[in-house]
């Protein structure tokens, strides 16, 4: 499984980094990047969480 941030979409409410930090992180425009290509499988129950919790649907899942 694959995550990524549409870049000119995320608002930078760091709601992905709280809910999954081992995937997520805030960069130093307060944007939010993929820290890994590969989203671990312990990791992908949060990763989903955080891309349906982010307000501005700039996460997209490719499995």
């Amino acid at each position: 499984m694959k995550a990524v941030v549409d870049r000119d979409v995320c608002a930078g409410c760091a709601v992905c980094a709280d809910m999954c930090p081992d995937v997520f992180e805030m960069d130093s425009e307060d944007k939010a990047i993929v820290k890994l290509d590969v989203v671990p499988e312990d990791a992908e129950d949060s990763c989903r969480d955080a891309a349906d919790a982010c307000p501005s649907e700039a996460i997209q899942i490719e499995d």
